[in-house]
This record gives C-alpha cells, structure tokens and sequence, in this order.
C-alpha cells in the first residue's frame, strides 16, 4: 500500500454531495485512502513533517478518477478491423470470426493490458469489463493498477472460452470467491444481452449476482433491431420482458440504452437501473442516440462508456463525455441540457453510484479510496479558466492528463506509468495485427 503523500492542485474538484470546487487545494493521502481534504496552506500547517511528498502545482486541477462503465477491453487489439459497418454485420462478419479463431488466455491478457495504458493516461482509474478469460483480464488491470468491475460474459452457445451457458456461469462463481476481498478488482456477472440468453439464463445470472452481491453488466436496447425481435419473440420491448420475467433486480448496469420508450425509462428510474452511455460506439454503428436528457431528468443514474475500441475507436472519456453532452443539446434543441456541472458527475459520482461502489470511489471525500486525476491546465486551449467545469468538459484533451492516482499509488506520472514498460506493450499489440492481419 502506498506511503502518506499530498496531491494540491489550483482547482480541486471533490464532486461531493455539495458540488464543492476548492481552490487552491490539496488532499492528504495514507495508505490508499484520503485521509484530509481542503486548502493548500491550512493542509500544510497539519501537515509539517518535510519529508513527505506533494504532487501537483498550483495551474492544474485536481478531481476524482473517471470511470468507464461500459468496456470490452480485449478488443483493443481489433481496433479498426472492421469499420464502417452496421453492428449485426460488424459482429456475425467480422468479430465473432476473429474471436473465434483468437480469443485465448494471452490475447485477453494482452489486449486488456493495452487498454488499461490507455485508460490510465487519459484520466480513467475504474473500468467496468464485460468478457471472456476473467482471470487474464483481473491479471493484466492489478499488473497495470487500475481498479477493474470484471464480468463474466454470458451467452447460450459456445465460445473459446467456453461450452455454453452453465460453463460460463459457473466460471463466474468461481470467480467471484476468488476476488471477492480484492482491493482492485470487483467481480460481476454480465450476461450479453436478450438476443444471446434465453430467460433461464438471464435469470441464473440474477441469482447468481444477487447471492454473491456484485454487479450485473448487460447491453440493452442498442438497437432497434434488438427491439422489433424482443417485440416479436416475447410480445414486449427489452425493459418490459426483463421486468414481466423478475430480471431487474439488484445493481444493474445497462450499456447503450438507445431504444427506450418514456414507460420503459420510468420503469428504468424506478428499480434504479444505471445506464451506460456509448455514444461514439452508437454514432459509428449507426444504432441511434440514447435519450439521455429524458433518462436524466427522470431520475436514471446515466454514466459514459466507450465500448471496446474495436467501435470506438478510442476508450478516451474526455472526449466521449465532450460529444455526448452537444449531441444531447443538437436533438433536443436545448443548450441547457447535460450542463457540465452533471458531465462530471456522469464521469465520476454517478458512475460509481451505477455499479454500486459510491462508499469507496467517485468523489474526493475523506475516508474514500485515492483514485485521483491531476490535469495541466498551463496549456494554451485550456487559457483562460472562468469555469473549471466547462475547461475540463468542453476544452481537456486526454494528453492534459498528467498525474494519475489509483487506490493511494502514483500509477502515471508527467504522462509516463510508473510500474510497466510501456513500449514493450506497444509492441505486443503490433506483435497481434501482424497474426490477426495475416490469418
């Protein structure tokens, strides 16, 4: 565990339950949680011994990690494989092919490793994971230290990773009694969808979450396509049929949300369902675009994920978040919706509120984990700062990211992580388009 340091900043950001912005002002960390938060000056009249480190300066700001509700990590290693295609025939033509011939123990670890860089250098310290090879992927997040929700994927045919339903819910439990006191990595069931498990198998994988108390991760109307089957094969659109079968219980996270009519966002608010927004993954599908003011305004907790980068292309949150909140304002001809005061909140507090984890994560809060983000703002598009929230919002770029904190260990530092060679991971993935593009 990490020693006693501080992190000061010009403008910290605490997305506390008051919203409140100090400036110039620093946090105390020991042994991986926040011990202290407030100004720079008083922090340092408690804090006197010499000898301890503070990161941080007084032009950049300081606010809690992001977190990325919403990933399939791996996949990474299929970045712009397969563009410019309609989701059913990006997967059925292309992914799941490739996946068949290459998922494997190695390819999940590596590829999942690569994502974590990305993630870790622009600002993102807690993924939310939906695959296959659980343990390669817990292995590569703990080995790049970044906080990782992992879930088992589940499906009703069979896979390289695994025969089919109960194989893969059984890998789940195991899973889940190996990690389940572990300081990084949260187990979760993820069953895939409503077109790739049968009722039985959405059901055991309620169960099985339930009993254990983790998460469940499951894409949900990301296309209309996925509603009109839901219609003709169970007479009821995707929320309804989860709701008349008893699915929606526990902390569920639902990815993309696109298809939603105003009774199912209701039901949505009422069982405190999170979704995930995907919406560079949703433009480039071309499965729509979620109706996330409407959700927001209803009372749905709604987050930002980027998919896996195989759809993306990227799993940069700063630039998800920046999109989504101006394609909200374009469809609903309303500038004042998704302000960035609630942008923020869908990158840290909100997300963390999704997947069940808001005691532990989410804000700068004495107590709580040190998952913390130090951006540069002595850069010339991000000059002059009247609100920090819009700067962070509407101007950061990934590469403003500089200092990166996660559970009390400086993990990226001047852009540069602490504990990993970077370029050999950089050519382990160059290692994989050579095998994958020569096949």
């Amino acid at each position: 565990m990490g020693k006693t340091f501080i992190v000061r900043a010009q403008y910290l950001l605490t997305m506390n339950k008051k919203d409140e912005v100090i400036e110039n002002g620093a946090v105390v960390v020991e042994d991986g949680r926040i011990k202290d938060v407030g100004e720079f000056t008083e922090i340092l009249k408690t804090y006197k011994d010499p000898s301890i480190p503070v990161y941080g300066n007084s032009y950049s700001a300081l606010m809690p990690g992001f977190i990325n509700t919403h990933t399939h990590a791996a996949m990474v290693l299929f970045r712009g494989i397969a563009d410019d295609l309609p989701l059913k025939q990006w997967l059925t033509e292309h992914i799941w092919p490739k996946e068949a011939k290459f998922l494997s123990p190695e390819f999940v670890y590596d590829g999942t490793s690569l994502a974590c860089l990305e993630m870790l250098k622009s600002g993102t310290t807690t993924f939310n994971d939906m695959y296959f090879f659980t343990e390669a992927i817990a292995q590569a997040a703990k080995k790049l230290g970044i906080r990782a929700v992992v879930g088992q994927g589940v499906l009703d045919f069979p896979t390289a990773s695994g025969k089919g339903a109960d194989d893969y819910l059984a890998k789940a439990k195991e899973f889940i009694e190996k990690y389940e006191s572990d300081e990084l990595i949260l187990p979760a069931v993820a069953p895939h969808a409503i077109y790739t498990c049968s009722r039985e198998t959405l059901l055991k994988s309620k169960e099985l979450a339930l009993k254990n108390n983790v998460p469940i991760h499951i894409h949900l109307s990301e296309t209309f396509h996925e509603v009109e089957e839901c219609l003709k094969n169970n007479g009821k659109r995707p929320v309804k049929y989860l709701k008349n079968i008893g699915f929606l219980e526990g902390r569920i996270t639902a990815a993309h949300s696109v298809w939603l009519d105003d009774e199912e966002i209701d039901i949505m608010a009422e069982r405190n369902i999170g979704v995930s927004h995907c919406i560079e993954s949703n433009l480039k599908l071309s499965s729509g675009i979620a109706p996330v003011a409407k959700m927001i305004k209803k009372g749905v907790k709604v987050s930002m994920g980027t998919d896996g980068a195989a759809s993306n292309n990227n799993l940069d949150l700063l630039e998800e978040i920046s999109i989504a909140a101006k394609v909200q304002k374009g469809i609903t001809a309303d500038p004042t919706v998704l302000d960035v005061k609630t942008c923020m909140k869908m990158l840290t507090i909100w997300a963390a509120e999704s997947l069940g984890v808001e005691k532990e994560i989410g804000s700068i809060e004495t107590g709580k984990r040190a998952d913390l983000v130090l951006m540069n703002l002595r850069k010339p598009h991000l000059q002059p700062v009247y609100d920090i929230y819009s700067t962070i919002i509407y101007s950061a770029k990934a590469s403003d990211i500089e200092d990166v904190f996660v559970n009390g260990i400086p993990v990226i530092l001047n852009g540069r992580h602490q504990f990993i060679d970077e370029d050999e991971l950089i050519d382990k993935a160059i290692w994989w388009a050579e095998r994958i593009r020569n096949s």
